[in-house]
């Protein structure tokens, strides 16, 4: 249940004007403000510090841009991510022994799986979504952080939108969209089949929901691997976002990372265009996902 003291209550309308005027005063207009050159991403100056918050704080999200290049050093950005509070790392299936994925096309694992079946590890666009919608409660996917350690060759940029912009243009069309999205039977992830039987059962819940007073979107643009509740409402909220998405609003950034260069952020909306690459130099990206939110832990 959302208090209802909180801003993201659909009936709290004053509480939800203060904070909304608030939000998008000095939004960054342009992804390149998003940037922030770090000189050791495993010792932040508190310089670089309160400069990843500060844009952390307005648009959920913020890039460093270090000189690692081309390094394949997961030390950077973990110690980086950690200095934001973000220890929890999302050990899914799919990731590396240490909790990381190394997002690469790949061919079938010689363990077993076939990360090539799985969009992330293709040379395919990824339409817009959230990090883990199809994650249970208790491992619900708060924040993550890309790190770029290969280009493609051609391709291979990031759409971005703060998930707060997406909550504000849907509750100023019409509320009774916060109303369906938040109810807890607005989605389903259909059950996950392996070679063994049933890997994960079906998941029922909300789009969007609070979690220790934050807004968490839960949401993706495709329609393989997701059910959503066939009754108006929802659909009018789903039809609405849609087009807003496509309309590349105010707070749409798009960036191509550069080697050494990641983000962060309290898992905003993002897509991923199509790429080409070669055997020889593979685009890579290291992901890590996080079951905690962004914080500030130096204050100021």
């Amino acid at each position: 249940m959302i208090p209802i003291d909180s801003p993201f209550h659909p009936d709290n309308e004053a509480g939800y004007r203060a904070w909304r005027t608030a939000k998008l005063a000095d939004y960054p207009t342009r992804g390149e403000e998003l940037i922030v050159a770090v000189a050791d991403p495993r010792h932040l100056t508190d310089a670089e510090h309160a400069a990843l918050w500060q844009r952390i704080a307005k648009a959920n999200m913020a890039v460093y841009a270090t000189s690692l290049g081309e390094a394949e050093d997961k030390e950077g950005p973990r110690r980086l991510s950690a200095q934001f509070g973000l220890t929890h790392l999302d050990a899914n299936w799919l990731a590396d022994e240490d909790g990381i994925s190394s997002l690469t096309p790949r061919d079938e694992d010689a363990g077993g799986g076939k990360r090539g079946d799985y969009i992330p590890y293709t040379h395919h666009r990824i339409r817009w979504h959230t990090d883990g919608y199809y994650n249970p409660p208790e491992r619900r996917i708060f924040a993550m952080t890309l790190h770029c350690v290969r280009q493609a060759d051609e391709g291979g940029e990031n759409e971005l939108l703060d998930h707060e912009l997406a909550y504000i243009a849907l509750r100023d069309a019409d509320p009774a969209h916060i109303r369906a999205l938040m109810a807890e039977d607005a989605m389903t992830i259909p059950a996950r089949i392996d070679e063994t039987g049933v890997a994960r059962a079906d998941e029922i819940g909300p789009a969007l929901c609070v979690h220790e007073g934050l807004l968490h979107l839960r949401y993706t643009a495709r329609t393989k691997s997701i059910a959503w509740k066939e009754d108006a409402a929802t659909q009018a909220a789903l039809a609405f976002l849609e087009d807003w998405l496509a309309s590349r609003p105010m707070g749409h950034f798009s960036l191509r990372l550069a080697p050494g260069m990641g983000l962060i952020c309290n898992n905003v909306l993002h897509t991923r265009s199509g790429f080409t690459d070669r055997p020889e130099h593979r685009r890579l990206l290291y992901r890590a996902r996080y079951h905690d939110h962004l914080r500030n832990l130096r204050g100021g």
